[in-house]
């Protein structure tokens, strides 16, 4: 079993640099990624680095309440601040202010129980000011019910790039294990629209406002989901549905490798951050595994061994050979979740055929974490770019075609 540098605690205890970046808890190494996590996002717009690290020195070192209270504190202050801005006609000051309360809402809630009523409410907080940062985007965010099954629907954003294309290329977003549609756009969404690539941002099984609303838990079968957000591409007018791609992110790298295999409508998929075998990955694990609430949650198990008995299924052995289009995997150099199974993706994946690309990101150009946590910029910088070759868009004359500055 591959060790996991997630697991290490550091010789030492005092705030550092890491190969994988800023570590700043080092004896609580989960609570230090997750705030390598909120740190990173705030040059994607989801915070400010003072305000971040304000916030952790007033919290305990690896507890979970304190880490809510302090985050909720700034995030509410965020949110308020940008309502007051909206309401003196400063419409630029109040949508910075909810894009930086969206990020640290999601913090906030992060080690709360899905069952803590505190969560849902957090959520709500967060999604509220989505909403109203979405719509003042020009064209405004459209807050979107996608068919499902069973009469659901999955919880979902259409983010339309702000050129004068009349059908424009579309990224599907997902998160994975704890990420979600909000999230999205510090981690893949960004680059995408300044590229002229419009947004599909959803939760899917497992995530987000799906989970959390309507108790939707995960499949192994991606491809059903994606399959239903292409559905819902193909009545809009204002789409090209023959340059759609799809990207997931940690557990979502999975999830989008599976769909490309058997959802052939796609022109292209990304693995942000690749994953062979869910019960590889949290191998060993048991109810302390730093992690293990959310696993338990999203697939819909009492306890982590119910949980990998249901992960047996979410593999891509016998599979990656049913995959025809381009596939992008970028994985951090240091991931701290690991990178051997990248190198296994990878390998199978050219093996069968498939014109597959993978690009470790190092050290030295940082984004070496786990979805380039400690410098988000540089992940969906490659991402972007490899899409706007595959889309066979040229950047110099889409500047042309702008409707208002990238945000």
């Amino acid at each position: 079993m591959e060790k996991k540098l997630i697991d290490e605690i550091s010789g030492d205890s005092q705030a550092h640099f890491e190969p994988f970046g800023w570590h700043h808890w080092p004896d609580h190494p989960w609570m230090a990624y997750q705030f390598r996590r909120q740190l990173g996002e705030t040059q994607e717009g989801g915070g400010a680095v003072s305000e971040c690290f304000r916030a952790a020195s007033r919290m305990i070192p690896g507890d979970e309440e304190s880490w809510h209270t302090e985050w909720l504190a700034v995030a509410d202050r965020n949110h308020a601040r940008g309502d007051a801005a909206e309401k003196a006609g400063h419409i630029q000051t109040a949508m910075n202010c909810w894009l930086r309360a969206v990020d640290y809402y999601r913090s906030a809630e992060f080690w709360l129980a899905g069952d803590d009523p505190r969560r849902l409410a957090t959520f709500d907080k967060l999604e509220a000011c989505s909403h109203k940062w979405g719509r003042y985007l020009t064209p405004p965010m459209e807050i979107v019910n996608i068919p499902y099954e069973n009469g659901a629907h999955l919880h979902a954003y259409f983010i339309r790039a702000p050129f004068h294309v009349e059908k424009q290329p579309v990224l599907i977003s997902f998160g994975g294990l704890d990420s979600f549609k909000d999230e999205m756009y510090f981690m893949t969404g960004r680059a995408a629209l300044q590229r002229g690539i419009s947004l599909l941002l959803v939760d899917g099984p497992g995530q987000g406002a799906t989970l959390r609303r309507d108790n939707i838990t995960t499949r192994h079968d991606y491809e059903v989901p994606v399959g239903r957000c292409i559905d819902y591409l193909e009545t809009r007018s204002d789409v090209d549905i023959s340059r759609i791609a799809a990207s997931g992110s940690s557990l979502g790298g999975y999830y989008m490798a599976r769909a490309g295999c058997y959802e052939h409508r796609l022109a292209a998929v990304i693995s942000h951050g690749a994953i062979w075998a869910v019960n590889e990955l949290f191998e060993g694990a048991g109810e302390d595994h730093g992690l293990a609430r959310h696993i338990k949650w999203g697939f819909g198990c009492a306890s982590m061994p119910e949980a990998m008995e249901k992960a047996r299924d979410f593999t891509l052995e016998g599979h990656l050979g049913n995959m025809r289009c381009p596939y992008l995997i970028v994985h951090g150099g240091y991931d701290v979740l690991g990178v051997q199974a990248a190198n296994k993706v990878f390998e199978n994946a050219k093996a069968a055929g498939v014109d597959v690309t993978i690009e470790f990101i190092s050290e030295e150009a940082t984004g070496a974490d786990h979805c380039q946590h400690d410098n988000p910029t540089i992940g969906q910088e490659y991402m972007a770019d490899w899409l706007v070759d595959r889309f066979g868009i040229d950047e110099r004359v889409q500047l042309g075609q702008i409707m208002r500055p990238i945000l």
